[in-house]
């Protein structure tokens, strides 16, 4: 990967007017490799043809709608994305966080907001390649995590892929492991700056996160939960 603006970027919304605006504030920050749909079966049809480094998806589409899309596309491999809605609600929020979505952000939004959500984004998931991490293997109780490539293999052979937020929150505590890392400090290398009111987003975050490195989610051996001050990570010794 050269620069993040070469990655390919899915448009999802029905509004054809609100697609130009998001086009021209991408095109002028230098993304080259746009694509746009304004209804599920485009969206799909787009997918088809050209494989995304990142999906943009409005939530209500005259055909469907972004979660469901964004189930089904996904499917196919974890692929980085970031809802829009016109609806300003927790539970919405977090159910599309919970899908596996790196951010989700509220209609009316100021279009530089999101700029920097989809640079940070595509800074998490594309920004390290080719540098060589001091912790770029994990070895943990119930599996082997390569963060280069976000894989995570279970004992058991099965291979899992790692979402953006997920393989960033493991690399903060990976590069502090056997030391608890604060939640603030955990939304912060997540969010930026502007994490404040993602806490409750980190816990969907976290539980997904053992859910796919964990023998056993609810009693973990690897990520831990120090209580009232944020989270440990634990590996083993390279066999």
């Amino acid at each position: 990967m050269g620069r993040i603006q070469d990655v390919e970027i899915l448009l999802v919304d029905d509004n054809p007017e609100l697609l130009d605006l998001l086009c021209q504030t991408l095109h002028g920050a230098g993304y080259t490799c746009l694509h746009t749909a304004q209804t599920c079966a485009q969206a799909r049809a787009v997918f088809a043809q050209s494989r995304p480094g990142l999906m943009v998806l409005d939530i209500n589409l005259p055909d469907g709608d972004g979660f469901s899309l964004f189930r089904e596309l996904n499917g196919a491999g974890e692929i980085p994305a970031l809802f829009l809605s016109a609806r300003d609600a927790d539970a919405d929020r977090l159910f599309g966080l919970g899908l596996g979505a790196d951010d989700y952000l509220t209609k009316p939004f100021l279009t530089q907001e999101l700029l920097l959500r989809i640079q940070l984004i595509l800074r998490r998931v594309w920004g390290r390649s080719g540098q060589e991490s001091p912790a770029a293997i994990l070895h943990l109780a119930a599996c082997r995590v390569e963060l280069a490539d976000a894989s995570v293999h279970r004992v058991d052979g099965t291979q899992l892929t790692l979402t953006g937020t997920e393989r960033t929150i493991l690399q903060k505590l990976a590069d502090n492991r056997g030391h608890i890392v604060t939640y603030d400090a955990v939304c912060q290398a997540v969010w930026g700056q502007g994490y404040y009111g993602y806490e409750n987003s980190l816990n969907v975050h976290i539980r997904h996160l053992r859910e796919k490195i964990e023998a056993d989610p609810s009693h973990p051996r690897s990520l831990l939960t120090a209580r009232g001050l944020g989270y440990k990570l634990l590996t083993e010794e390279c066999p």
